[in-house]
């Protein structure tokens, strides 16, 4: 869902990358709720960290306390943090989930268009 916002919200001016430390197929809440907000993450991967480990980034953004802990040291690149619970943790009905995974993307959401705003000026 981050990497989603993220590319919505600058998508004419960086390229983004996601990667995991864990990496799984995208989850189909995450899915659906990013598909409410008009995003579709359907065809998102999850890429494992180590993937980018030679690139050079000018950004690197977690967005939970495990990748910050096992993210591998970038060192040309500037580290955000900000933690935001798993959804994927999440256990409860259908409707239940959809409101959680609803509350980290609307979360995700701003945060990522707070840096948009910043990054851009």
């Amino acid at each position: 869902m981050a990497e989603g916002w993220l590319k919505y919200f600058t998508s004419d001016f960086i390229e983004v990358y996601s990667a995991g430390t864990k990496p799984e197929t995208v989850n189909p809440y995450a899915v659906k709720v990013m598909q409410l907000a008009g995003i579709d993450i359907s065809k998102n991967t999850s890429n494992n960290v180590d993937e980018y480990k030679d690139r050079e980034f000018d950004y690197i953004i977690t967005v939970c306390d495990n990748a910050k802990e096992l993210c591998p040291v970038f060192p040309t690149s500037n580290v955000i943090h900000k933690s935001f619970p798993d959804p994927a943790k999440s256990r409860g009905t259908e409707e239940e989930l959809i409101k959680v995974y609803s509350e980290v993307s609307y979360d995700l959401k701003k945060f990522m268009e707070q840096f948009a705003l910043v990054f851009n000026k």
